[in-house]
């Protein structure tokens, strides 16, 4: 995002961009707290994925601005941004939301509210990015215009550039060209370096053998997975089963689970012979191994 000359610099872009992000998780938040979808904390988790695709999305659409012609039409250098990451957005925000979405289906409380709240704020997020961010590149894209035609490179080869414009830019003779597209270093590496050594025949033998390797780690550390998620962390903060797990952890964490044993069927409780059959059953199940 950032650059060494003020005319493509897109720190005020990317700026914008996380505030998009804030901007959704307020406009979801303050919705679903308005129809009454209960708020546990583990909600307070979801504004740390949203800022994620958020700011993903983001960099997608800068990339694909800093690509256009620098003095050329802002709504051809917009409407060429959203014809090339439109559809990729879209798809993505589509996938997140189904997948959030598709947790509401659990009967357990917490988890269909956080998938709710996730859910609703990737639709806000993808609204806020096509709409507010949008429409700040093209606002971007007229200071570009005026900042280059301001900087640009004196006509008179005896002019020459004040020392306030060199304090905004690189040198004036180093200004981008009207026609040039900005192509990012990081580009140029993948292109130049990155790709063609990866198209190697020993490159490809070393990916393929460290992608079963990881696939084998994979696999092991599937079983190797424990429970680490605190129950209360799911529970409204007004539940009733906090203070028992409280309590449960205060007193009973050094006991093993409990086993309970339920009768389905009407019991006598009256007959003698049938309480002897349940203290039996009891007697049993107390020594067995």
């Amino acid at each position: 995002m950032y650059r060494c000359d003020c005319v493509r610099n897109k720190m005020w872009a990317a700026t914008l961009g996380v505030i998009s992000a804030a901007l959704a998780v307020v406009s979801s938040f303050g919705l679903m707290l308005y129809i009454g979808v209960p708020f546990v904390i583990i909600v307070a988790n979801s504004p740390f994925l949203i800022l994620g695709v958020g700011v993903d999305d983001m960099f997608i659409m800068i990339s694909a601005w800093q690509k256009t012609s620098l003095m050329g039409n802002i709504k051809q250098r917009l409407s060429s941004v959203y014809s090339k990451v439109a559809v990729s957005i879209t798809i993505t925000t589509i996938t997140n939301v189904l997948a959030f979405y598709t947790g509401i289906m659990t009967s357990f409380g917490p988890v269909q509210y956080f998938c709710t709240y996730t859910g609703t704020t990737l639709l806000f997020g993808y609204f806020y990015n096509i709409t507010c961010l949008g429409a700040f590149m093209a606002l971007d894209g007229k200071r570009e215009v005026v900042c280059l035609r301001w900087l640009k490179k004196p006509e008179t080869p005896d002019q020459k550039c004040s020392s306030f414009k060199k304090s905004c830019c690189v040198p004036c003779d180093s200004l981008p060209d009207e026609q040039e597209t900005d192509v990012h270093p990081m580009n140029l590496f993948f292109r130049d370096y990155f790709g063609p050594f990866l198209t190697s025949t020993e490159s490809k033998f070393f990916v393929v053998l460290l992608y079963i390797l990881y696939i084998i780690g994979s696999i092991y550390g599937c079983f190797q997975v424990q429970e680490g998620l605190d129950l209360r962390n799911l529970a409204s903060d007004d539940s009733y089963i906090t203070p028992f797990f409280n309590v449960e952890e205060d007193y009973f964490s050094d006991y093993r689970p409990r086993v309970m044993v339920i009768v389905t069927e009407t019991l006598d409780y009256w007959d003698k012979d049938a309480r002897q059959k349940l203290e039996k059953c009891l007697a049993d199940l107390e020594n067995s191994d």
